[in-house]
């Protein structure tokens, strides 16, 4: 995963509405209808945040009879959580290799 896909995604999930969604999503699919039923945001704004979500491919619509439910995409999800690592250890390694020298001064 690159910056320019990481940034969009960790713009999206910076948001606390989205997050929740997420969360929500996360227990089982659902449509911004029954969402909206389960949190304090109305429909038209759950639909706008999983557009978003959507545009940044951490979730997809799934057509169930005449619903569209939504669902988390967890490739998505796997693949932002192991970049955030890789960045982690890269800090890790930094910060070791500036101990290392102040303990050497």
């Amino acid at each position: 995963m690159s910056a320019d896909t990481l940034l969009p995604t960790l713009s999206a999930l910076a948001d606390e509405t989205r997050w929740a969604i997420l969360a929500e999503l996360g227990r089982a699919d659902a449509s911004a209808s029954a969402l909206a039923i389960r949190m304090p945001v109305s429909r038209q704004a759950i639909a706008k945040h999983l557009s978003v979500l959507q545009e940044v491919g951490l979730v997809e619509p799934v057509r169930v009879g005449r619903e569209v439910r939504f669902r988390v995409i967890g490739a998505e999800l796997s693949a932002t959580a192991q970049r955030l690592d890789e960045i982690g250890r890269a800090w890790d390694r930094r910060l070791a290799a500036i101990k290392e020298i102040a303990e050497n001064l």
